[in-house]
Parts: structure tokens; sequence; C-alpha cells
């Protein structure tokens, strides 16, 4: 196998980036940070779960690396997955892990971009102590059918020992405007409910998923800021950062239970083992200061 670097040493080989997701948020994303380092790369044309079209595109590209960032979660949001159960199992779990096989095959080390959702807060991990959910957790959240598959898909990844698999939470970056943004999300919420997240500040950890990549490392990380933060923290951040008259109204947990199909994962993630391999990762509120409201600010009382 190729996977002798794994132990954290970069190789010498120029890198070669086969990125899937090019018409997702994060994929695309990707794609502008490889041309911002001047790191070759290529989007795959195959279909995940097509494996001689995987196999085609490693063979054309000859990549150093595979990123994942294809995947469903449903439009607008993952209520959609649970009327679509076949069309989400053959991308989040056939494809996952053909594409994870066909690397291994070829000695690759694959950068799978996952989620965190996959638990909420219990009685070892109550809300608000400051004990996170570690990466070798058994995932106690299977409330939506989302979940329930990256669950399994990630349980299953365990065995591949060529994959990094990167559990991101409520993803936001600096593009206010992008409807996929967790806070574009909140401050267009009718009500929203208040409760503090591990989440993943893109701008700050996209770049360490590339620098991940060329350290060849592999298993799951918790990939999301340290630290936690509510709705209302965020809301008020955009208040006194970008429009001083905005508003909002929230609701509790039951309340929002009456207006979606599938219930929400909330939880802390612990950021431990991320922060040792990247002891410059940010808090998650001076992430979100130094990443989105500083580059958006549009008041000068903050």
């Amino acid at each position: 196998m190729g996977f002798e670097t794994s132990n954290g040493t970069a190789s010498t080989k120029p890198l070669k980036f086969l990125i899937y997701g090019r018409t997702g948020w994060i994929g695309g994303l990707l794609g502008k940070l490889c041309q911002s380092q001047g790191i070759d790369f290529t989007y795959g044309s195959g279909r995940l779960e097509n494996r001689p079209s995987l196999e085609a595109d490693v063979a054309a590209v000859n990549p150093t690396h595979v990123f994942n960032a294809a995947g469903v979660t449903g439009r607008p949001n993952v209520d959609w997955c649970e009327s679509h159960k076949v069309e989400t199992i053959r991308t989040n779990v056939v494809g996952t892990l053909t594409l994870a096989d066909v690397c291994r095959e070829k000695g690759l080390v694959l950068i799978n971009y996952a989620t965190g959702c996959i638990f909420e807060y219990d009685s070892s991990h109550p809300l608000g102590s400051g004990i996170g959910f570690k990466e070798e957790d058994t995932p106690n959240f299977i409330g939506s059918f989302y979940s329930k598959t990256k669950a399994m898909v990630e349980d299953l990844l365990r065995n591949y020992e060529n994959v990094c698999t990167l559990r991101v939470r409520m993803p936001i970056s600096c593009d206010l405007a992008n409807p996929r943004n967790f806070i574009t999300k909140i401050t267009r919420y009718e009500k929203v409910v208040n409760i503090p997240n591990s989440m993943t500040i893109l701008d700050e950890l996209l770049p360490i998923s590339i620098e991940m990549a060329k350290r060849n490392l592999t298993g799951i990380y918790n990939f999301t800021n340290p630290g936690v933060v509510s709705h209302n923290e965020i809301l008020e951040m955009y208040r006194d950062y970008i429009d001083p008259k905005f508003t909002w109204k929230n609701f509790t947990l039951e309340e929002q239970a009456k207006v979606i199909v599938a219930p929400r994962s909330n939880n802390e993630l612990d950021t431990v083992k991320l922060k040792q391999e990247f002891p410059e990762l940010l808090p998650i509120k001076e992430s979100l200061i130094k990443y989105v409201f500083k580059p958006n600010q549009k008041t000068t009382a903050a």
C-alpha cells in the first residue's frame, strides 16, 4: 500500500489533487484554495457510485491525494433525505465507500468531508459542560436519515487505513450571501432555537484540510473550531458588525419540531486531537470575528 507517509511526513512528489464535489460549496472553495496556493488539481467527473468512472478519473489524473466533498445534504435542507432515502444511500453510503475503496486500491489518501451531526448532548456530555464528544465515541444521534447514513459510513470507513474523515458541523464562511452558510440560514429564519454548538469556520479550517493532506494524516478528526457558540451569540455579532437594526425571535426545540420533518443534532465536539496537530487553531468566537465578521463589518461601533 502507499501509506508509508501516514506518520505525518510529507511526500516529495509534486501535489496533484483529485476533488469530488465541483458543484458543492466545499468543493468549490477547495478549488479556489488550490488555485491561490498554486496546487495542481482536477475535479472528478465520475459518479461516486460508479466504480469504473472513478477508476478512469484516477487513471487520467494520477493524483497524489483525493478529496471527497460530494454528498447529498438535501435541498433546501436534510428533510429532503427523509423522502429520498435511496438517493441518499446511493451517494452518501455506496458512493463514499466506493471512492474510499478505489483510493485504497491505488494507494491514495482520501480526505473525506463528513459530518459531526451524528451526536447529541446526553448525560455524559451535558449541554454547557464543556465535555465534547471525542473521535472514538460511538454516534448517538440517528434522528434524521441523513445523520443515520453518515454514522454508518463513518463506522465502515474506520476500517480503511487510507481515509481521513473530517467531521464538519454547521459550516460558516465569510460569504454571507451563500444560502448554505449557517449564518445566512439563521438570519433568514422566522425563528431560531438558541443552543450552543460546535461549528466549522471554513475560511480557517479548509486550508488546514489541505495541510492534513500534505501530512498524509488519516483517521477521524473532529473538524470544528474549539468551544461552542449559540445561535443568539452569532446573531448578536451579526447585529453588532453587520446590521444594527437586525432582530430575531427564538423558539424552543418543541416548537421547532413542529416545522421540521427530522430532528436536528446539537452537540459539542472535542477538538484536542485537531489542536495537537494545529495548535494555532482559533476558538470558535475568535474565528468568527477574524474570518467572518471583521471582513464583512459595516458598522463602526463594534
